[in-house]
């Protein structure tokens, strides 16, 4: 195995805020690296989760997840990444997506090219957050004489969540690393490697991944097969980009969501942590081969099955730390 992976959780947007604290304390007591804050429209935002997850405890690194570019100004995503950064030293991820773009459009912040937008928005927040005094007049950024009055220290890296090949490419040029969203592929992870044009050595390659992990591998696959069907049929990049994907979405036009028990074992370690622990420990272990600095396990939208998960996920990071 490569460099071991900090393992992490998510906070679902479902789950109240005033779970937050709990739910940090509890992942840093099960040995997990990372909490990512999951930031959707119309739940929750993510620096004020963020902010009481860093306060309640000591060594966990927090993710902002991901933060829509055009919903703040980019003055104001770097100040609050820096004012997150000033509580607790070290220990933020600032991350920054176009958004989905049809909430973009409820709020009426849609931008004409989200690639663009995203682009300016990265290159500006990275400026500030390294002290810069920013004067740019672009298509979607406008910072006149700009420079933060409290400069980070140490400087919060700030990954790009993207998807497609075009944002991939911004990410490897804009941003310090890339979080690929769940269900994240090997193969999707390869592809966005490809995509960025940047070594893990000097790039962070983050990833959101499917978690399902039971005593008994079958019937942790059929209980993951529903959700995996449903990005299938929403042609999800995690999927797309699978060598089999064709063989797969046959699989799942023919069986729906029952499709678990005609698939070869072969897929489901490339797919994500689905199985036994030895399933999971397997994923693990490519996907640090490939280069992940972190992956951070995706819970259930239920909060007492997520706090089984969470537990879940600090073994896998406890076995991954002792060397398997």
């Amino acid at each position: 195995m490569s460099d071991v992976p900090a393992i992490g959780i998510c906070f679902d947007r479902t789950f109240p805020a005033c779970e937050v604290a709990d739910y940090a304390r509890r992942a840093e007591a099960a040995g997990l690296q990372e909490l990512w804050l999951i930031e959707d429209c119309f739940f929750t935002t993510a620096p004020p989760l963020a902010a009481v997850a860093l306060a309640s405890t000591q060594h966990l690194r927090v993710g902002l997840g991901i933060l829509p570019a055009v919903a703040r100004t980019a003055a104001m995503t770097a100040m609050e990444i820096a004012t997150l950064t000033s509580l607790a030293p070290g220990r933020v991820i600032g991350g920054i997506g176009h958004g989905v773009q049809p909430w973009m459009q409820q709020m009426g912040v849609r931008p004409a090219s989200p690639v663009t937008a995203l682009d300016e928005v990265l290159t500006t927040v990275r400026r500030l957050l390294n002290g810069e005094t920013v004067d740019v007049a672009g298509e979607y950024v406008t910072a006149k004489d700009v420079k933060l009055e409290h400069v980070p220290s140490p400087v919060p890296p700030v990954v790009a969540g993207v998807r497609g090949p075009k944002s991939l490419a911004v990410a490897g040029r804009s941003a310090d690393g890339v979080l690929l969203d769940a269900p994240c592929s090997l193969d999707y992870f390869e592809r966005a490697k490809a995509l960025c044009g940047r070594a893990p050595d000097d790039f962070e390659y983050r990833c959101f991944a499917t978690l399902c992990v039971m005593p008994d591998q079958q019937e942790a696959r059929r209980a993951a097969a529903p959700f995996l069907a449903e990005m299938v049929r929403l042609g999800h990049a995690g999927f797309q980009a699978l060598s089999f994907h064709d063989d797969l979405r046959v699989l799942v036009e023919r069986h729906g969501d029952d499709w678990a028990d005609h698939a070869p074992d072969d897929w489901w370690t490339r797919i994500g942590a689905i199985g036994d622990l030895d399933d999971a420990m397997a994923y693990v272990g490519a996907m640090a081969d490939a280069g992940a600095k972190s992956i951070a396990f995706f819970p259930a939208d239920d909060l007492e099955i997520a706090h089984g998960q969470l537990e879940t996920a600090g073994v896998i990071a406890g076995q991954l730390n002792a060397g398997g």
